[in-house]
């Protein structure tokens, strides 16, 4: 029942599916949910015809114990693997190992998903059972394998084993008939990248990403987790299904700070809501008598987060502010004031909250009175005042507000470095943090915009050549928070910083060999390597990080909403902006996304006119009805075009026009170009 609920919540959308382009070949969802091996990776020992298991072309022979030949699907997959044993004479034996990143290609274990262990072997492999039996053999559903590129087959016997048809059955997005039915997309040249079409890749990167995070129901990580040799996919992780999770290999299972990101990716690709909307049920439906909300979703259940509780809280508006899902909300609003009235309680007397639930996303220190725990506070304040406002609850809209506007002084009293021009992490350290430096930004906590530009500039005194540092978790590099700090430098108008940020760690993401080269990376290490929490929760064990983590796709959104320039501003997006950055070195850009109103879609370019005279183009399509807000630097713009008529615009101030739903084509005459 829960599968076809599913499928009518997504017949019942009217899906408008994003326009056909050269932007489709970038796209990495398959065509088909049954997906076959596109390469051999490598092999050994005695193996007749190998070849022929890519693209399930006919039989192959193995023929010597040990012998072993691992399968490239080319991108990230997961599923159940099937195949058909042809011939499997008394004695032989078959084994499979499967792993994300080709670091971790060997016949004897697959990579780690159900815990971590500095052998880097506690899955181990699958053993098929025997006596094996000729025909169709599917993985049991149970043995289910998340996320994987590559599938060893190993045969342990001296006898010869002929297999063929190797394919795997795609498990994750169960409630779309077609992967690759995006509502959204993007398209973009990077001329100064060493790939031109980094950024449209890197889009589509993200979005495919939390298309393997978006799975089904019972299909969680089993706690306590399968014993040393194994792992088990079959616990139950919420309320209904399907349901987002944090990642396709580990731990699928709900983290509503991975939200945070994951969720804007989810809605300008495929705005496939409805598992967001049974992730943050999920957490609702577990709350604790006090009010504490769970840190994690079922089995995992993690207790003690003030932070992913403020993320639970500030999920709950992102949904509604998409979606205007108002019975919904309702369905959960007295568990959501229960756990906002849970944060209220925790500020004492300096006016700050207090921060004892310490668990986060794996930051070092964070307790009392912490200022990304704070920022975070300010925003549930001020997303609980907009949704009770929606629900013409006035009363507790303004009490919220009044509040968020108490702690936005003191939250810049108490931590603002004037020398350092960052915010402290707490009261009495010197440390500047990643994180709060980041969502202040974000979350429109600053009180000035040269704050911004100051943060911005010292935010990047973290960095290496492969991106930010975070002081708060040495030797590490988090997309999560990155992804915050994209958005930092775009609000900030320091758009080159931006792009610089986005080529050293998602450059390095998408195109290093040791990962997948399709999603992105959960985080590595300082320099480079996938020890990712080595020292924090992870036994150093680099074959536990996952390879598609949607925390880490950022990039997706940020480029929609900033460098193309075109987000919604109000529920459903009743009111929106179109305001691109053109600092970028971007010639130009075109993207859109579907809201329950309808399609918005944008594009720009800087171009000539028939005189050779520098012009910069503007399209905008968005549904009737809605009203819009286009917004340019004035010291580019002298006069322009808009649907055939000439207009002239006063410099100085910036070059902003309202305009209402629909069509329109708009052309400036530049005065001062922004692209070299």
């Amino acid at each position: 029942m829960i599968l076809l609920a599913s499928l009518l919540f997504y017949a019942g959308l009217g899906r408008c599916l994003a326009p056909s382009g050269d932007w489709d070949k970038f796209n990495f969802a398959p065509s088909s949910r049954i997906v076959t091996p596109v390469a051999i990776h490598s092999s050994h020992g005695q193996i007749t015809n190998p070849e022929n298991l890519v693209e399930a072309r006919g039989q192959t022979t193995f023929s010597s114990s040990g012998s072993w030949l691992a399968l490239d699907f080319g991108i990230e997959v997961g599923g159940l693997i099937s195949l058909n044993i042809d011939s499997a004479p008394a004695g032989s034996a078959l084994a499979l190992s499967f792993t994300e990143s080709s670091q971790f290609i060997r016949p004897t274990s697959s990579d780690d998903s159900s815990f971590p262990s500095e052998n880097t072997t506690y899955d181990g492999i699958l053993q098929v059972q025997t006596p094996l039996k000729t025909g169709l053999w599917e993985q049991p559903s149970a043995s289910l394998r998340g996320g994987f590129r590559y599938l060893t087959l190993v045969s342990n016997s001296k006898s010869a084993l002929t297999l063929s048809n190797v394919t795997c059955t795609i498990s994750f997005m169960p409630h779309f008939p077609d992967l690759r039915a995006y509502t959204g997309y993007f398209s973009a040249k990077h001329p100064a990248f060493h790939d031109e079409d980094f950024l449209t890749k890197l889009w589509y990167a993200g979005g495919y990403t939390v298309q393997t995070n978006t799975v089904p129901l019972n299909t969680g990580r089993q706690v306590p987790f399968a014993h040393a040799g194994t792992w088990a996919n079959n616990a139950a992780l919420g309320v209904a299904g399907p349901i987002i999770v944090d990642g396709a290999k580990r731990d699928r299972a709900v983290w509503p700070g991975d939200m945070g990101i994951a969720v804007p990716t989810q809605f300008v690709s495929t705005n496939d809501l409805i598992s967001t909307r049974n992730a943050l049920a999920t957490m609702f439906a577990h709350i604790n008598p006090n009010g504490a909300l769970p840190e994690s979703g079922p089995p995992l259940s993690q207790q003690g987060s003030d932070t992913y509780h403020a993320w639970t809280l500030i999920g709950t508006h992102n949904y509604h502010h998409l979606t205007g899902d108002k019975e919904w909300v309702q369905s959960v609003w007295s568990n959501f004031t229960k756990a906002v009235t849970f944060l209220e309680q925790k500020v004492d007397e300096t006016g700050l909250i207090d921060i004892t639930g310490l668990r986060d996303w794996a930051r070092l220190g964070g307790g009392g009175h912490n200022s990304e725990g704070n920022a975070l506070f300010y925003e549930v304040l001020v997303t609980a005042s907009d949704l009770a406002a929606q629900l013409d609850d006035i009363q507790q809209a303004n009490r919220w507000s009044s509040k968020a506007i108490s702690l936005k002084q003191r939250f810049n009293d108490a931590f603002w470095d004037e020398d350092a021009g960052q915010y402290k992490d707490n009261l009495t350290t010197t440390l500047h943090p990643q994180d709060a430096n980041s969502l202040a930004v974000v979350f429109n906590l600053t009180d000035s915009h040269e704050k911004n530009r100051r943060i911005s500039e010292g935010l990047q005194t973290n960095w290496n050549d492969l991106g930010p540092v975070p002081p708060e978790l040495p030797d590490t590099i988090s997309p999560f928070i990155s992804g915050f700090e994209l958005q930092a430098h775009f609000i900030a108008g320091e758009d080159k910083r931006a792009m610089d940020l986005l080529e050293r760690t998602w450059g390095y993401m998408l195109y290093t060999n040791i990962s997948v080269q399709s999603t992105l990376l959960e985080g590595f290490t300082a320099n480079g390597s996938l020890s990712y929490r080595y020292y924090r929760g992870y036994n150093n064990d680099p074959a536990y990080t996952s390879h598609s983590h949607g925390w880490s796709s950022g990039p997706t959104s940020i480029l929609t909403f900033y460098l193309l320039g075109l987000t919604v501003t109000s529920t459903r997006g009743q009111t929106w902006s179109f305001a691109p950055h053109l600092g970028t070195g971007v010639p130009a850009a075109e993207g859109g996304f579907e809201t329950p109103l309808g399609r918005y879609d944008a594009a720009w370019s800087f171009d000539k006119d028939a005189n050779g005279n520098d012009v910069f183009n503007v399209r905008i399509s968005t549904p009737q009805g809605t009203q819009g807000i286009v917004k340019l630097p004035s010291n580019m713009m002298a006069s322009y075009v808009r649907d055939g008529e000439s207009k002239n615009v006063l410099l100085g101030g910036p070059a902003e026009m309202e305009v209402t739903g629909g069509r329109h084509d708009i052309s400036w005459n530049i005065v001062t170009p922004l692209v070299e």
